[in-house]
């Protein structure tokens, strides 16, 4: 458990670089880690690549910022 604790923990810093290091986004930065890691963690289980998995993960992202943009 805490490997998948430290995974996340890990994925949500790089999300917070990658999203120039603005400061009040922890939480948003937390869940979409935690989406991307377990669901990388299901798709090993079930047969489907880490890449794959994330690859999914990125184009439901963009999909949920372009409606966002559009309501």
């Amino acid at each position: 458990m805490q490997d998948l604790q430290r995974a996340i923990r890990e994925r949500a810093h790089h999300l917070w670089i990658e999203g120039g290091c603005q400061e009040g986004h922890a939480d948003s930065h937390w869940l979409a880690a935690q989406r991307e890691v377990l669901a990388a963690s299901l798709g090993e289980l079930g047969g489907v690549t880490a890449s794959e998995v994330l690859a999914i993960a990125a184009k439901l992202k963009a999909r949920a910022s372009r409606k966002k943009r559009t309501a």
